[in-house]
This record gives structure tokens, C-alpha cells and sequence, in this order.
């Protein structure tokens, strides 16, 4: 009772979960207790209440560090089949606790087959008022939750249970009813933290932070993805740390998140911390005044309305919903379940966990990939399977790819690849947009594959991927992929390389597209921003250096200015046009022609590339004007001269 008052205040205050409710729950309160046995301290006893506060205090340090580590983060590595798993384990264990008060008998303690052996035990000495009393509340709560669900049956069970004690003979027909509490408040005082060694501290508080903390975040979560609302799971340790601050300053053991009484205030669609305020508040009215109603709550009442909560909060359905869609994660589900029920909360958590990484590993290791065609007279790239009237690409084998790449199943795409090349093959495509990471495994395996194609004469691509993916190539020595054109921005730029052009040849079919489309361009500045990275300026810089010796050559300026460009979309022709004009100079000692006419040059083809766009993409007109200030600003600060140059050309016409 003492740990419904302080610390639920003040875990109402520091948490960012909109229902979730603090309590004494049973698994830190199962910790301490075994702890207190193996110090053989007896329960009860002055030195059990002293030693207690002491533990509860370490266990506010720990979760403080844990707040510190920010180990909340933590929770987003387990899934939704072990939360279900979890929280369904332990409404379930808690419901096999209570069962043998409903019956007469004592709360069970431990795991299953403790539980088990406890309500059998419970059964043949079973009193029949109690039991009769227990199986009636819980049929009046089961009943109403589904036709008056806003009533708040629950408290009214509870007053009519305190008036039937008070003038009926229910505690002489065997049915127990809460023990008396002396009234007042607990008292405020500092634990005393050298009753017992430093290093028994440590260790016991530890276990039991690590409970508090796994439990009351994996319930949360649940509660919250439930009810449609997110938590900040760090923010949450910490209100954990001050509910337990709070509770060994005012001599309680560690307080944990309460799955039945969040269970409850859901039933009662609790929407706010005001919920476990007007708790807290309202057991310092009972504690001050109100103690003597206690005594006459009889204990089945209550017991049905805690099971009639719990059975609420089981996720049965979850499991049912998995068995449909996916036997892995109902596996999981069950995994979770059983292991909180056989082991115990953090053994079970860890079961789950473990099942969910595996299962990870299990579908990263067989993503799913398809081998991609085109349907005539379409331009989208699709699964050769989804319909026989897609078919491939005639000498191309077009793969995709949708995992991030690493050692589990990086075989799986080579031996895919092999597997899927004939003697006509000329080029393989990798369409890389699902993956979004390589790692050095999965790079020195791709490197293998694209020596072993190129050995036979077969071109290799990849295409489609994020920018991020080519540092990573880089970064694996994998760099010269891209600067030798095998990574390309997409799958019709790699075609267009190749000299394939729209419509594709297709096996046995003819091909015409059904509609006359403009031009597509290529985005060639874009592309190489995209494959570079921070080093786009650098490799831009690399290709008009390659085009200016191909000038010394030829000494043909117009073969410089146009004939490169012929699928270069307009944008990206002025910019290039823009890195060209600061070789303004070399040009012009190369061509052997004047400033003034190459600069016109220059000037000419920048109207005609204007020109163009106003014509056939006018609502980029503004567009280009906006980039060609920018352009020119940069042309300013970089080469004074040479803007000059330009902009007097400019005013000319």
C-alpha cells in the first residue's frame, strides 16, 4: 500500500505513457524475497523491513545508469510477437497466482510447474463460499465488460463485497478478507545502505533493475502500439529510477510497472497519469482514514476483479492472427509465452529475443528477389512471373535484389545469377534498390561474380541503389566499379550504355510502345552527384578534363560544346556547360580561336539549351533561371575573369 502512494505520484509525473500505471508487482517482489531467504534474513522481521529500502535504493541507481546509457533504445530490437509473447505470459502467470485465492487458498509463487502443483493442492482443500463468491464476481465483471463496458463494476463489487462481510457471516463460512493496516502515512526517511556487503547489494539490485526495466518497457510498449500512442522508452528508466528513489525513502520494496492494474484502467478507458494521481491521492485518503474498510474486503472480490483485467490484456488473438499469416513469428509468440511461463519474466524476454534475431537472420539470409521483363508496349520494369505476358529483356538478365547484402545471402544472389545465365547473355542488371548496406563478405563475393561475368565476356551493372551504397563501395574497394560505368543510376541507363534503346528487344515478342513519349534524358550531373557523393565535383572535373583531351585531339569545339550531349537532360547541360567555361582559357589556347568566339560559342548554345526548355518543359523555365544565378555566382567567385567575360557577351545580345 505504501508503494501506491509517493511512487506512483512520482512516476505520474516523470512518464510519457498515457495509461501506464505503477505498482508493487509480483516479479521484483519474487527477487527480493528469494534475495532476503539466501541472506537468511526472515521475512517480516525488523531487519527485512531495514534491509529492504536499502536494496530498493541501489535498485534507483541502476536504473538512473541505465538512463544515462540510454538503454531504452533497447526496445526497438523486440518485435511484436515477443511483446505479445511476453505480456500475454505474464497476465497468464499472474491469473494462475490468483486462482487458488478464488478457491479459498494463498497466492502461488515461482513458474509453471510451481503454480501447477500449488492449485492442485489448493483443490482438495477447497472452501465452496469462496469459491462460489470468486466465480460469480468474475462472471458479473466478464458480463458487463461487454454490456456496459464505461460502468465501473469493479468498485461496486468491491462495496457490495465490504457490506456482505459486514452484516452476513462471510468470514465464518471460511472466505478470508484483507488484513487490517494501521493508519497513517509511511514515514520519510534515508535507507541505511551498510546493513549488508556492497557487493550482495549490487549484484541483487542489478537483477531486479534489469526486470523493472525489460518488464515495464515491453508492457508499455504494448499498452502504447495497442492504443495507438508513442512513449519515449528512456524518459520512461528514468521515471522508473524516481519511483523506486521515492519508494526507498519511504520504506517500500522496488516498485515495478503494473500489468493488472493498467489492465484495469484500460477496462475503464483510463486515458491519462490522472489515473494513477487520483490512485495515489486516493490511497492517502484510505491510509489516513479509511483503513477500517480493508479489513472488510473479502479476497475472492478482488481476486476476480484482478483476473477479469488480466484476461483483457492476454494477446491471444496476436497468436491466432500469426498462425494465419506467419508460423515463424506465432512460434515466436509462443516462445515468449512459454518461456515467461517456465522461466520467468527476464528468461522469457531473453527466449523471444533470441527467437527474433534468429528469425531475422533466417529471412535476411532468403529475401526476395525476382528476375524482371517488360510487357509490350509498357516502359515499367516487372516480375517475369506475375504475368506470361512479361518477358525478359533479349540477351539481358535483369535481377532485383530487395535485402541489404552480407554474409547470410550474398551466396543466394550469385548462385541466383549463375544459375539464370545462358549463352546469349550479354549483360546481368542488378536492380539494387532494396539494399541498403554491403558488407565486406557480401563486397568480395560481388567482386568474384563481376570478374567471373567479365571473364566470359558478360557486361555487369548495378543500378538503382541509394547514394549511401556507393561510399559503402568505395569504402570496400569497389570504387573502380563505378569508375569503370558498371554502376549506373538506373536500370534504363545501364540499357542506354549498352546501345539498347527504347522499345526493348524482347525473347519472341515484338515490341512498340503504344504511345509516343518525349525524349527521356539522362541525368548526367545527377548521376554522377548520386554515385560520388562528396567527391561529384572532383569526378565532373575528371570527365571534362577526358573531353578536352579528346580537344587536343580532334581540335573540333563544336564536337565539345554538342556532340557529347545528345541525351544530357537541360539542367544538367547548363551545369556541365558551367565546369567547361572555367576551361575557358585551355580551350581557347587549344582551339587556337579568340576569347570572344568561343565565349560566344558557349553563350549561343546556353540560349538554345534555354530556348528548349521554355519549349518542350516550360514549367522548368523558371527553374533554369533560378540554377543559372546560383551558376553564375559560383562562376564569379571561382573565376572573376571568366564571368566577366560571359556576362559582357550577355549584354551584347
Amino acid at each position: 500500500m505504501y508503494g501506491s502512494v509517493f511512487p506512483i505520484l512520482a512516476f505520474a509525473f516523470f512518464s510519457t505513457s498515457s495509461q501506464f500505471i505503477f505498482g508493487v508487482d509480483a516479479a521484483p517482489a519474487a527477487l527480493i524475497g528469494a534475495a532476503l531467504l539466501n541472506l537468511n534474513i526472515e521475512s517480516g522481521s525488523k531487519e527485512a523491513l531495514s534491509v529492504v529500502p536499502q536494496l530498493t535504493f541501489f535498485v534507483a541507481v541502476w536504473l538512473f545508469a541505465f538512463y544515462l546509457m540510454k538503454a531504452g533504445k533497447l526496445v526497438n530490437y523486440i518485435s511484436a510477437p515477443v511483446m505479445g509473447g511476453f505480456i500475454t505470459g505474464i497476465c497468464t502467470t499472474i491469473i494462475l497466482m490468483q486462482l487458488p485465492k478464488l478457491m479459498g487458498g494463498t497466492a502461488g509463487t515461482g513458474e509453471l510447474p510451481e503454480l501447477v502443483k500449488h492449485i492442485a493442492k489448493t483443490l482438495s482443500e477447497i472452501n465452496v463460499p469462496s469459491l462460489i463468491l470468486g466465480l460469480v464476481s468474475l462472471g458479473i465483471l466478464l458480463a458487463t465488460k461487454k454490456i456496459w463496458p464505461k460502468v465501473p463494476f469493479a468498485v461496486l463489487l468491491m462495496v457490495a463485497g465490504a457490506v456482505m462481510t459486514r452484516f452476513l457471516p462471510v468470514e465464518a463460512c471460511g472466505v478470508h478478507t484483507l488484513s487490517k493496516v494501521e493508519p497513517g502515512l509511511p514515514v520519510w526517511k534515508l535507507p541505511d545502505l551498510s546493513l549488508i556487503s556492497m557487493k550482495e547489494t549490487i549484484t541483487i539490485s542489478l537483477s531486479v533493475a534489469v526486470v523493472i526495466m525489460a518488464e515495464t518497457l515491453l508492457a508499455e510498449n504494448n499498452f502504447a502500439q495497442k492504443n495507438g500512442y508513442a512513449i519515449d522508452d528512456n524518459r520512461e528508466i528514468l521515471a522508473f529510477s524516481m519511483g523506486n528513489l521515492i519508494a526507498s525513502l519511504t520504506g517500500c520494496c522496488p516498485i515495478n510497472g503494473s500489468v493488472s492494474r493498467t489492465a484495469m484502467g484500460e477496462q475503464y478507458q483510463s486515458k491519462t497519469q490522472l489515473t494513477g494521481i487520483v490512485a495515489g491521492l486516493s490511497m492517502m485518503v484510505v491510509l489516513l482514514g479509511g483503513t477500517g474498510f480493508i479489513g472488510y474486503l473479502p479476497v475472492p472480490v478482488l481476486t476476480a476483479i484482478v483476473i477479469s483485467a488480466l484476461l483483457g490484456a492476454t494477446e491471444f488473438e496476436l497468436a491466432a492472427r500469426l498462425w494465419k499469416v506467419s508460423r515463424t513469428e506465432f512460434f515466436i509468440f509462443v516462445g515468449a509465452f512459454v518461456g515467461v511461463l517456465m522461466l520467468g519474466t527476464i528468461n522469457g524476454v531473453l527466449i523471444g529475443i533470441i527467437l527474433s534475431f534468429s528469425e531475422m537472420i533466417i529471412r535476411t539470409s532468403k529475401p526476395a528477389r525476382c528476375f524482371l521483363g517488360i510487357q509490350p508496349g509498357h516502359s515499367h520494369f516487372r516480375d517475369l512471373k506475375e504475368s506470361s505476358q512479361i518477358h525478359e529483356i533479349s540477351s539481358v538478365v535483369i535481377y532485383r535484389f530487395s535485402s541489404n547484402l552480407f554474409f547470410a545471402n550474398i551466396a543466394v544472389l550469385q548462385n541466383d545469377i549463375e544459375s539464370h545465365i545462358r549463352k546469349d547473355t550479354k549483360a546481368v542488371i542488378l536492380d539494387a534498390s532494396g539494399v541498403g548496406s554491403i558488407d565486406i563478405t557480401a563486397a568480395d563475393r560481388l567482386e568474384i561474380l563481376y570478374r567471373s561475368l567479365k571473364e566470359r565476356g558478360i557486361r555487369f551493372y548495378m543500378t538503382e541503389h541509394i547514394s549511401a551504397v556507393n561510399e559503402q563501395l568505395r569504402q570496400l574497394g569497389l570504387g573502380y566499379l563505378i569508375e569503370e560505368g558498371c554502376v549506373r543510376r538506373t536500370i534504363h541507363i545501364a540499357l542506354k550504355d549498352m546501345e539498347i534503346h527504347r522499345p526493348y528487344p524482347l525473347d519472341g515478342v515484338d515490341n512498340e510502345m503504344r504511345s509516343a513519349s518525349r525524349k527521356r534524358a539522362d541525368n548526367r550531373v545527377q548521376e554522377l552527384v548520386w554515385a560520388f557523393g562528396s567527391e561529384s565535383e572532383e569526378q565532373i572535373e575528371k570527365q571534362i578534363r577526358l573531353q578536352i583531351e579528346q580537344l587536343k585531339k580532334t581540335g573540333d569545339v563544336e564536337e565539345l560544346l554538342h556532340g557529347r550531349w545528345s541525351h544530357m537532360e537541360e539542367l544538367d547541360e547548363d551545369e556541365w556547360l558551367e565546369h567547361l567555361e572555367e576551361h575557358l582559357k585551355e580551350i581557347v589556347h587549344i582551339s587556337g580561336k579568340d576569347e570572344k568566339t568561343i565565349a560566344a560559342h558557349f553563350e549561343a548554345h546556353r540560349r538554345e539549351v534555354y530556348e528548349r526548355i521554355a519549349r518542350e518543359h516550360p514549367e522548368l523555365a523558371e527553374r533554369f533561371r533560378e540554377r543559372r544565378h546560383m551558376l553564375d555566382e559560383h562562376m564569379k567567385e571561382k573565376n572573376p575573369e571568366i564571368y566577366a567575360l560571359i556576362v559582357s557577351m550577355r549584354k551584347k545580345k
